[in-house]
């Protein structure tokens, strides 16, 4: 997959030939996508250029504030990227029939399902694959993070292995992260078709929102996974020290005689 298309190619084309109307090319994404949340924001773009050049003086905070509605028009431009420059095959696949990629199941691998850490890894290593496969449909805030409890994950699982914790809480927690919470909150928003990622659900959220609160709480919750797990290292060493310190801490007063004379 790739942006690298001709038609994206004349999009940018254009917009850099019309650069100067940039704070409109947010409402005009919203408008040609029939996405009103994206109307509205483009609105306030436009609104904010159009006052600053024709309602105040252009030298002063007018230009400030045209300046301001064009930056943040393109920002905007660029976070909505997956509207108006998505991304395709790369153009000889139309003919080869080739794949750019081998498509990740939306179920888990049976490896998935073993006890212990060989269960865990393979979970973990599919929703993974899964999540980078379908990083163009999750909004990029929330692919970020999704990555980065991915990676918190991963080492505690990889520490896991190394040296059981042997703690049936921290196990239970660990594997519902794993088997369960993360896999269920990508899966539920891949199920959720393109076109309603930015409609309101009957709470007043969108599913993107929805997708973002979610990702951050397992990302909260993998840092104390994470933290908890890596805490434990110093404990185990610490009370193994008082052991050794009580067993035998007198042993320099009190050396072993070999009833050598």
């Amino acid at each position: 997959m790739s942006r690298l298309t001709l038609g994206n190619v004349v999009k940018v084309g254009l917009v850099v030939i019309f650069l100067p109307l940039l704070a409109y090319l947010v409402l005009l994404i919203g408008g040609v996508k029939e996405r009103a949340r994206v109307i509205l924001e483009g609105l306030l773009y436009a609104a904010g250029f159009t006052v600053g050049i024709f309602a105040l003086d252009v030298i002063g905070v007018g230009g400030l504030l045209a300046l301001a509605s064009m930056g943040a028009s393109g920002v905007r431009a660029w976070h909505l990227r997956d509207l108006w420059l998505p991304a395709r095959r790369r153009w000889w696949h139309r003919f080869t029939g080739a794949e750019s990629t081998e498509l990740v199941p939306t179920s888990p691998p049976p490896e998935a399902a073993l006890e212990g850490a060989d269960g865990r890894a393979a979970a973990l290593g599919w929703v993974g694959a899964l999540g980078k496969q379908s990083r163009m449909r999750i909004p990029s805030n929330a692919y970020v993070t999704f990555e980065r409890t991915h990676r918190m994950l991963g080492a505690v699982v990889e520490a896991e292995r190394r040296e059981p914790s042997r703690d049936a809480r921290f196990e239970y927690e660990l594997d519902a992260m794993v088997r369960e919470y993360l896999p269920g909150v990508l899966r539920g928003y891949l199920a959720i078709p393109p076109n309603m990622v930015d409609t309101r659900q009957p709470n007043g959220r969108t599913p993107n929102e929805e997708l973002t609160e979610q990702l951050q709480l397992l990302a909260g919750q993998a840092e104390a996974l994470h933290r908890s797990r890596h805490n434990r290292i110093p404990a185990q060493l610490t009370t193994t020290g008082n052991f050794l310190r009580e067993k035998y801490g007198d042993l320099h007063k009190e050396a072993f005689d070999f009833g050598v004379k």
